[in-house]
């Protein structure tokens, strides 16, 4: 394993990547669509290099800028559906290969999301499976906008369109709920999944019907699964055997920031270990909570006034500050001038 893989690079954007096997899912969407998706590359500084290496990853808002530029490119608004269709399980790369060998359509599906760390990084949180109501949930990416809608319609699309895959069925859905209000195309999306949709929900999320979460895997081969899981678990563990305390504390704070600040003693309980121990930890590795807070969102608070179009207001929701003036007032401590100067400069140059 590379020494890129095996500890979380400092220099990645906080908001999370993603590899560009999804962007190669993205740009044939677009083609399929009429989108010159060579055009579409260049214009995002995609070269043929980085878009064929299985190692290379682009920034999470990077990504959602090339997706709405990709609609407005085509006119299709359900562009995510599209993508969804086209995805392919070797998309998820070796995950989805894992999932694929899997021995029923539950396990599949589970196997894929265990491993979606392999894949994908976001700060908004993690996919998770609930096998006893057979519900895969995606996080919240709240606000949403026009450049990140089709995030959630990609995604939701294909793990539908995975489930097809290894079930060779189509109607494999009870239900979908997706966060986001509608926007007037209701009838399509329910004809696309084949299920009723409810939008305005309070999570994004997918519940497979009892009959195929028990089905067994057209694809299933358990040798390779078994092979090919284990290769999953050493890379997943790769990954997180680089991340100091710190850096578990960190992934832990961006999801809970949501118009709140998380205490010491939430964190130390998902971590499973004691208040103190969590202090004694970070001591030994020359920080401290507050300080791994305040450097959290210094970070944040960079990349969404440099790479998203989020509002002021917002971002300070994102943050957990109790109100914008008091993010407006760390922002001048962070970098000596308010969030809207610098967004300005970023933009003028």
């Amino acid at each position: 394993m590379s020494d890129r893989r095996s500890t979380p690079p400092k220099s990645q954007n906080s908001l999370g990547d993603i590899s560009v096997l999804y962007v190669s899912a993205l740009m044939r969407a677009a083609e399929a669509e009429g989108a010159n998706s060579a055009e579409l590359a260049s214009r995002f500084q995609l070269d043929h290099q980085t878009l064929t290496s299985p190692e290379a990853r682009i920034s999470i808002p990077r990504f959602m800028r090339l997706g709405h530029a990709a609609i407005n490119e085509t006119g299709n608004r359900a562009l995510g559906l599209r993508m969804g269709a086209l995805s392919r399980p070797v998309d998820a790369g070796i995950a989805g290969l894992a999932g694929e060998t899997a021995s029923t359509a539950g396990a599949a599906i589970s196997t894929l999301i265990r491993f979606v760390l392999l894949t994908s990084r976001n700060s908004r949180g993690t996919p998770t499976v609930w096998p006893e109501i057979r519900q895969a949930q995606f996080y919240s990416i709240r606000p949403y906008n026009g450049f990140n809608y089709f995030v959630v319609d990609s995604v939701l699309a294909a793990w539908t369109q995975f489930l097809r895959t290894v079930t060779g069925r189509y109607d494999v859905l009870e239900r979908v709920t997706i966060e986001y209000r509608s926007i007037g195309q209701d009838d399509l999306f329910e004809s696309w999944f084949r299920c009723p949709v409810q939008f305005g929900a309070t999570k994004n999320s997918l519940t497979v019907r009892q009959d195929i979460w028990e089905s067994a895997s057209q694809q299933a081969q358990p040798a390779m699964h078994e092979k090919l899981t284990e290769l999953c678990e050493r890379e997943l563990q790769q990954i997180r055997r680089g991340w100091t305390m710190g850096d578990r504390v960190k992934n832990l704070l961006t999801p809970l920031f949501r118009g709140e600040t998380p205490s010491l003693e939430t964190i130390a309980m998902k971590l499973g270990v004691a208040p103190w121990t969590l202090q004694r930890q970070l001591a030994a590795e020359g920080t401290g909570f507050r300080e791994l807070m305040d450097e959290t969102r210094k970070q944040l608070a960079r990349d969404y006034i440099r790479e998203t179009e989020t509002s002021l207001a917002e971002i300070a929701w994102l943050l957990g500050f109790a109100n914008p003036a008091a993010f407006h007032k760390a922002y001048r401590r962070w970098f000596s001038l308010s969030p809207g100067e610098h967004r300005k400069r970023i933009r003028h140059s």
